[in-house]
């Protein structure tokens, strides 16, 4: 009994995991409104192999707001008995 009312959870919770990625981006256009529908219908005709195609998004007037994630290169901590580095 306890099981089934933890499996929705479970269930969001791997869905949630499964849907978050570092490439999602966010679209808008800044000069004309729109509604949902339009922007589903342009976003799956620029979706090319589960990949959405950037060019053809700008093409239809729609921005991208969020810039695409960048990977830092980890910097080091400092440990006791190293040197630390010069600036």
């Amino acid at each position: 009994m306890r099981l089934h009312r933890l499996s929705p959870l479970i269930f969001s919770i791997f869905v949630l995991a499964a849907c978050g990625t570092d490439t999602d981006r966010q679209w808008m256009k800044l000069d004309q409104p729109y509604t949902t529908a339009e922007f589903r219908r342009d976003l799956a005709s620029c979706t090319k192999s589960g990949t959405v195609d950037e060019d053809c998004m700008k093409s239809r007037g729609w921005v991208a707001v969020t810039p695409p994630a960048t990977k830092r290169a980890v910097e080091e901590p400092y440990r006791p008995g190293q040197q630390k580095p010069r600036m």
